[in-house]
């Protein structure tokens, strides 16, 4: 999907990784060291998206509400690419995440228009 345009429906995975805002992988954010991996490796792309309130297994709720002031909001992280590239990305995640969930789902691209592709101006 990298580098590409893509008219006809395609069958690919998403990867989402549940992660906390201060989880750390040496000294700098963990959701930062994801997403520079996943572009080291060629991935189509990745989308940090921070929510306001959760919970995981810690059973932990934490929100963003002024009276809480949590350190540790949730972070959702989402990759989609081909099945194989992204599979090939799953040791990466091994070796970063001590805690979170990691979910992968069969989806169908519809549409990929990157940025400087044909058809990508409106």
């Amino acid at each position: 999907m990298n580098n590409s345009r893509i008219d006809a429906p395609v069958a690919a995975l998403r990867l989402t990784i549940f992660i906390g805002d201060s989880d750390r992988w040496h000294h700098k954010p963990l959701s930062a060291e994801i997403v520079h991996r996943a572009h080291q490796q060629g991935l189509a792309g990745a989308s940090v998206f921070h929510g306001s309130e959760g919970f995981g297994a810690s059973s932990v709720v934490h929100t963003s509400r002024l009276l809480s002031m949590s350190e540790d909001l949730p972070l959702a992280i989402v990759i989609v690419d081909h099945p194989d590239r992204v599979r090939a990305f799953l040791p990466q995640l091994d070796e970063l995440i001590g805690e979170g969930l990691v979910i992968l789902d069969e989806v169908t691209v519809i549409k990929y228009v990157g940025r400087g592709s044909a058809g990508s101006q409106r």
